[in-house]
């Protein structure tokens, strides 16, 4: 199984496409989701949007072998993207995937049983709001105990890093059981050691079916993986699943499998994929 877990992530502010380039890149996806690329006014979101759609095109066709014009990629009521294909992925009993973008960087990350949920932030605040300001507006999606970690860190700087690591795994979770909302999350706590051995209790109780991994990106980036069981996936997502529930031998093969780094991948690379051609990423074993 472990060949279905990866973690793709693309810097975008190395990609600066000519009108031409981008509309060829944009060419390669289906026409619903063109459309909905081209929702967005902004060239910096058409970017994101795009490149989230050949991360996942990418990934499904390379891992799962899949054709490319033989993909179908939906999403449930709530905005979570799943393969729709039947019987895409055999070898994997629940394969499924999650992306996120914020700031230069857009990946996705992938798992064979296990729920995933995959969350980016970027450390930044509004123009004209103190650290204190912007964070209090956030203050009831914590609890009381990651409140206080969060204010008592120390400078502002500590103070936003705080935030943004909590921030980002509430956003983890909330993505990988496939809700759209984020009502209770104060009541989703998260525990660690020093951002290592990282756990969540929920409504005070201690959920050890979930894992959890911080990695930090670069250029005041950071994300976030959640994996976790796929009975806890909301009903329209766990629709879309191959299976929910797993007898604990199996679940444990899926939730104790390593978890892996971020691969950097390029926009040119992912066309690439999508056109067949051959490439190599440096270091992957894969290539060897």
């Amino acid at each position: 199984m472990e060949k279905g877990v990866h973690r793709w992530v693309v810097d975008i502010s190395k990609w600066d496409p000519s009108p031409n380039d981008f509309c060829s890149a944009l060419s390669l996806l289906p026409q619903h989701q063109r459309s909905f690329v081209k929702r967005f006014v902004r060239m910096e979101d058409r970017k994101q949007a795009l490149v989230s759609r050949l991360l996942q095109y990418a990934l499904v066709h390379e891992v799962l072998g899949i054709p490319f014009d033989e993909i179908t990629i939906n999403r449930t009521l709530e905005g979570k993207p799943y393969l729709e294909n039947d019987n895409a992925g055999l070898e994997f009993p629940n394969f499924n995937f999650n992306v996120s973008h914020h700031g230069d960087y857009v990946a996705i990350a992938s798992e064979p049983l296990c729920l995933v949920g995959l969350d980016i932030v970027s450390y930044d605040i509004p123009p004209k709001e103190t650290v204190l300001e912007f964070i209090q507006n956030f203050s009831s999606y914590f609890s009381s105990l990651e409140w206080d970690n969060i204010v008592n860190t120390g400078s502002c700087d500590g103070i936003l890093a705080e935030f943004y690591r909590y921030w980002c795994l509430k956003e983890a979770y909330v993505k990988a059981i496939g809700s759209g909302l984020a009502y209770g999350l104060d009541k989703v706590e998260f525990h660690h050691t020093k951002w290592t051995n990282i756990s969540v209790e929920i409504y005070g109780e201690d959920r050890r079916e979930w894992r959890f991994w911080l990695f930090e990106l670069g250029k005041g980036h950071w994300a976030s993986i959640a994996r976790g069981h796929p009975r806890s996936a909301t009903e329209s997502y766990r629709k879309t699943l191959k299976g929910s529930e797993f007898n604990l031998e199996e679940y444990h093969k899926g939730l104790n499998l390593p978890n892996v780094d971020f691969v950097s991948r390029t926009v040119e690379e992912l066309i690439s994929v999508l056109h067949g051609e051959a490439y190599n990423i440096p270091g992957d074993e894969r290539n060897a």
